[in-house]
């Protein structure tokens, strides 16, 4: 005899304080304006449906609401049935999963995977106007906090403690203050040899490099890595305007080199005068620096997408209602539908018939 139960759901295991947690930005997303927990919350719902819905309406947001996660917290079912149980909570109205791109640092799109909860059950179009706006409203939001997680500042490294750690403050601190005190002298070459007497010798060469232009440096490189094209010093600095005005132009100085340096002769009477003339043949379309979008270019759209509670294929939301697409929708409507199974009747005369022509087919 069963024992009547004035609550129709069943009671969920309780909440454990280790449960998984979902990454930022996945896991569990709580649909607004829902009614109050009652008693009677999935009182429509098959027992199996009814356990697993009153597990997930407890779960904290972005809480992880994979098959296998859920599977391991609800010791009554295994992966198979809370994947089923999970496809009717959605054809019921009550889930939704979808995807979303998101893109982070350096223009690299990632997929964020949420699931959408509703306690109150909704209808398709309910659904379809509220992930709309869930599109517009927080598909930037992950975004953002990517893009502060990237751009974040790592943690300062530890400070040593004990009486021992303020003498390498003591001795860090000249030294900022004497790299500009170095550097001035290099603007006046005549009065550098003056101070320099045991430790700044050897860093003169250093500054005077440091405090070379890039196109100036590129010159210089290129007889040594082909000795046809040797210049002075003088050289270089005649064609340093000049080359400067291509790396001003977005190319990098690899590209100037490879430019310089392609299809040389075999002999090269004046370096300087065959540079010269490449250098104005040769300039490059000015390229807009990376990164930069341009002024008239749309903001890229992130489209939000469905996906099917069962197969897990992506769509949009109009084209899967119930949160399942075609295929699965049309399995499950015909193992819930009665209407395409034979009646009873039907299968009795089929087999009577089958008996029938086996009976006459036996020899006599």
């Amino acid at each position: 005899m069963a024992t009547p139960h004035h609550n129709s759901a069943l009671h969920a295991p309780a909440l454990s304080a280790a449960y998984p947690m979902a990454k930022p930005g996945y896991g569990k997303r709580s649909a607004p304006d829902q009614q109050a927990r009652t008693r009677n919350d999935f009182a429509l719902l098959p027992t199996r449906e009814r356990y697993v819905a009153g597990f997930v309406d407890h779960l904290p947001e972005s809480a992880a609401m994979s098959v296998k996660t859920l599977a391991t917290q609800l010791p009554l079912y295994g992966q198979q049935a809370i994947s089923t149980a999970l496809t009717a909570l959605s054809v019921a109205g009550h889930l939704r999963r979808v995807r979303c791109p998101v893109v982070g640092a350096g223009n690299e799109t990632r997929w964020v995977f949420r699931t959408f909860w509703s306690r109150t059950a909704r209808d398709n179009e309910w659904w379809n106007t509220y992930l709309a706006t869930e599109q517009a409203t927080q598909a930037a939001a992950p975004a953002q906090e990517a893009s502060v997680r990237d751009t974040a500042p790592p943690p300062p490294p530890p400070t040593p403690e004990g009486p021992g750690a303020e003498r390498p403050r003591t001795e860090q601190a000249p030294e900022p203050t004497a790299v500009p005190h170095q550097r001035t002298p290099d603007r006046a070459p005549d009065t550098e040899p003056a101070p320099p007497a045991t430790g700044a010798a050897p860093a003169t060469p250093h500054v005077v490099e440091a405090g070379r232009s890039p196109a100036y440096l590129a010159l210089a490189r290129l007889g040594r890595d082909d000795h046809r094209l040797t210049l002075s010093a003088d050289d270089c600095a005649a064609l340093e305007a000049q080359a400067a005005e291509w790396l001003a132009r977005g190319v990098s100085v690899d590209y100037l080199t490879s430019a310089l340096t392609a299809g040389l002769p075999a002999k090269v009477d004046s370096p300087v005068g065959l540079l010269r003339h490449r250098l104005n043949d040769k300039v490059p379309p000015r390229l807009p620096t990376a990164g930069s979008p341009s002024p008239g270019a749309p903001a890229p759209a992130r489209h939000l997408l469905v996906e099917c509670t069962d197969c897990g294929r992506p769509g949009p939301p109009q084209a899967l209602p119930d949160g399942l697409c075609r295929p699965c929708r049309e399995t499950h409507s015909g193992s819930v539908d009665g209407g395409n199974s034979p009646h009873p009747a039907d299968i009795a005369d089929v087999k009577a018939h089958m008996n029938n022509l086996r009976d006459l087919l036996k020899p006599v």
